[in-house]
């Protein structure tokens, strides 16, 4: 999965592969989405986390955080359900950021 930036710098993101993420198809995210059931956040890292970008999105059932290089690969994510229960976890995202 690939998170890029427009030429503003915002994040543009493949609406099937962050569905598929948070485990819907993308017709019922965008659904969640437009009854307001869809948050994100994306944290710019700092010190040794420089380069570095942490994006979060929430739906009514499910979340997903991906930790991300400077080049917008990813490098990292983990699932949770929505009262922050960590329900499975990859590399790199247990440190500060």
């Amino acid at each position: 999965m690939r998170f890029d930036r427009d030429s503003e710098g915002a994040w543009i993101v493949d609406p099937e592969d962050l569905a598929l993420k948070l485990g819907m198809t993308a017709a019922h995210l965008q659904s969640q989405e437009r009854r307001g059931l869809v948050g994100s956040r994306v944290e710019t890292g700092s010190g040794s986390d420089e380069g570095r970008s942490r994006v979060t999105v929430t739906t009514e059932y499910s979340g997903w955080q991906g930790l991300f290089d400077v080049g917008g690969s990813l490098i990292g994510e983990r699932f949770f359900a929505p009262g922050g229960i960590d329900v499975a976890a990859s590399t790199a995202l247990g440190g500060r950021h």
